[in-house]
């Protein structure tokens, strides 16, 4: 700490008689930003000398933080000498102030290195000694003792970061760097790989603790135990990020470490990918699976076999399962629908395989438990997402349970008429009339009026013939009648109607309602419509055409 002191005090004193000059040799602004910076530095120098003098007699309680203050005050000296060397680009060329900086700066800058590494060395030591007390504390003890280490270290990376600066500080007065790089790269390759075996040794015990957190979820020691590993193992990314930083600015390779990143940061950042740490990452992963595939190769080939066999077993289960299924909703009592038959038998086989691949994972090793929990999730956000379909699904069941039409129905509904050819829960395929295929989602059908024409074994054929005014009404009705009670199709009971239903502007119209098989409609539809017009002809019952009588008045007469 002397050391630095006087360092600095003498670029203080060389730029304090260096200020009395600065109006006169560059601008008044820049000789104002060295004056206030030099002003700073003699102040914090003197300050930093008192405590310096004074530590040797202060309390041991009170000695730890006391050097912890001149260790941060020390580096923000460094810091000011470095902004001071700084300054120099903003001086005209030449000038003597420049000149005069110059010149004591690099005197001074030439034996600082061994100042600055006595400060990092003394901080290393204090971290050793601090953790080696650990053992014998706890509670908040030991808290406090944690975070007084991780404080040490990061003032520790903060050194580094302020050695890369003064490295530029160097160049910029015409210095060797060597002698600074060959002391702070051993340093900062032996920090790195400390803090990134730090990294792996935590993500290894991490994973151990998880897995006995799994079987013993109540255990607090362990909750705690796994909290302190995440809080450490981010604070050592960040280290390492920092670190890494410092390696690619000076030239020096990283890409070991950057895999390290890349495997273990949560928040990894696009400037620790690289071709190099990707391929090592690779590398590593590969080796790894090599290793694992030659000692457990003998127990994966077993545990593969059993997986394959366990589906194939339940999958012959799962077919069984469903014939005898289909054969039950065949042969039931109840009249169950041709979709919830279809329902029944496609959900006791997946059901069956379902079981199946669960007990097949477990003989394996996969646990089952996690996937059942993220299963839960995964529902959520897919019912989110597929509102649209799950509303088919919720009308598609409320049409198994209320059984409106059927397949083989005939229906009308949302503006189509047809066959129905297919029903599930999503959908319902309609055939027209003239064989076109319709499929329509089931809340459109669900969500308005459905016509079923088939959904009657007997339906009623209203047809209506109209006969002139000056035809016989009983020889026309019993024509009428004779042609249905003739007709093979239509029934006897329901009992045929023949009615004279309405005078007409040129015709006296009879409505024929005869009854008939639903399968029987329209042959009947169209057999008595034929006959009807035969017959009238036959008997000389004339169908009249429209027509108007009209008659014209003279007013002269």
């Amino acid at each position: 700490m002397k050391t630095i002191t006087r360092f600095l005090i003498g670029v203080l004193l060389s730029g304090w008689m260096i200020g009395n000059v600065c109006a006169e040799s560059a601008g008044e602004g820049d000789a104002a930003e060295v004056r206030a910076l030099i002003e700073t530095m003699k102040v914090d120098t003197a300050e930093l000398r008192l405590l310096s003098e004074e530590l040797p007699g202060v309390e041991q309680m009170d000695k730890r933080a006391l050097m912890f203050r001149l260790d941060k005050r020390s580096l923000r000296l460094l810091t000011d000498f470095d902004l001071l060397i700084s300054k120099l680009t903003d001086l005209p060329e030449g000038s003597p102030l420049r000149k005069e900086i110059e010149a004591t700066s690099s005197e001074i800058a030439a034996s600082l290195d061994d100042a600055i590494f006595s400060r990092i060395d003394g901080i290393r030591l204090r971290i050793i000694a601090a953790d080696a007390e650990l053992g014998n504390l706890s509670g908040g003890s030991l808290i406090a003792a944690m975070a007084y280490i991780q404080s040490m270290e990061a003032l520790q990376v903060a050194y580094y970061e302020a050695l890369a600066n003064h490295l530029d500080s160097r160049k910029v007065l015409g210095l060797s760097t060597e002698n600074l790089l060959n002391r702070l790269v051993p340093k900062l390759q032996l920090y790195a790989e400390t803090i990134a075996g730090r990294i792996e040794a935590n993500d290894a015990i991490s994973r151990k603790a998880q897995q006995l957190s799994e079987s013993d979820p109540e255990n607090a020691d362990i909750k705690t135990t796994l909290n302190g590993l995440v809080a450490s193992h981010g604070l050592n990314v960040s280290r390492l990020e920092a670190i890494i930083v410092i390696l690619d600015r000076l030239g020096l390779k990283s890409a070991d470490y950057k895999a390290v990143m890349l495997q273990q940061s949560r928040n990894l950042s696009f400037s620790f990918i690289s071709g190099e740490a990707v391929i090592l990452v690779v590398k590593d992963k590969l080796t790894s699976l090599k290793g694992v595939f030659k000692e457990n190769a003998a127990d994966m080939v077993f545990n593969l076999i059993m997986f394959v066999s366990v589906i194939f077993l339940f999958q012959i289960f799962s077919r069984i399962i469903k014939r005898l299924v289909r054969a039950a909703c065949d042969h039931s009592s109840l009249d169950l629908s041709n979709l919830l038959k279809d329902i029944l038998v496609s959900t006791s086989g997946g059901i069956i395989m379902a079981v199946g691949l669960l007990i097949a994972l477990s003989q394996v090793g996969i646990s089952i438990a996690p996937m059942l929990a993220g299963l839960g999730v995964a529902g959520f956000i897919i019912g989110f997402a597929l509102q649209d379909i799950l509303g088919n699904f919720a009308s598609g069941a409320m049409i198994l349970i209320y059984r409106p039409f059927d397949v083989d129905d005939f229906i009308e509904v949302t503006g189509a008429a047809g066959l129905v050819k297919k029903m599930n829960l999503v959908s319902t395929t309609i055939a027209t009339y003239d064989n076109e295929i319709l499929v329509v989602p089931n809340s459109k059908i669900w969500g308005s009026v459905i016509k079923n024409v088939t959904a009657q074994k007997v339906r009623r054929v209203d047809l209506e013939f109209g006969v002139g005014y000056s035809e016989d009404i009983e020889k026309t009705e019993r024509v009428l009648e004779n042609i249905l009670v003739n007709h093979e199709m239509v029934l006897k009971n329901p009992k045929p109607m023949i009615k004279l239903n309405t005078l007409g502007d040129s015709s006296v119209n009879f409505a024929v309602r005869p009854w008939v098989k639903t399968e029987d409609y329209w042959d009947v539809y169209w057999d008595i419509t034929r006959e009807v017009k035969i017959r009238f002809d036959q008997e000389g019952i004339s169908i009249p055409f429209p027509q108007r009588d009209v008659h014209f008045y003279n007013e002269h007469a």
